[in-house]
């Protein structure tokens, strides 16, 4: 049973940071490209970040330069290093799984950037 549990999430001052930690189970992880969503309150879900099974990355404008993805194959497990975070980035964050036609979400982590 393919299942991603985050871990992380918590409520930081603005210029804060944050590691998200995603482990999967289920499924051959290696063989996955792994993302981060987040859904702000009243908005859509929307893509942050990627990274391919190759380790290529690729971010949304807005996190680029302050967000960092990186996997860990051997721990089965995916990361997302948030540094200067804004009050913008308050969301749920979810962790995805993708390898055609396969996809699989976790239940999300709840992060807050508020003074």
């Amino acid at each position: 049973q393919v299942q991603l549990v985050e871990s992380g999430g918590g409520l930081v001052q603005p210029g804060g940071s944050l590691r998200l930690s995603c482990a999967a189970s289920g499924f051959i992880f290696s063989n996955y490209a792994m993302s981060w969503y987040r859904q702000a309150p009243g908005k859509e879900r929307e893509l942050v970040t990627t990274i391919t099974v190759g380790g290529s990355t690729s971010y949304v404008d807005s996190v680029k330069g302050r967000f960092t993805i990186s996997r860990d194959n051997s721990k089965n497990t995916v990361y997302l290093q948030m540094n200067s975070l804004k009050p913008e980035d308050t969301a749920v964050y979810y962790c995805y799984a993708y390898r055609f036609p396969t996809t699989s979400w976790g239940q999300g982590t709840q992060v807050t950037v508020s003074s």
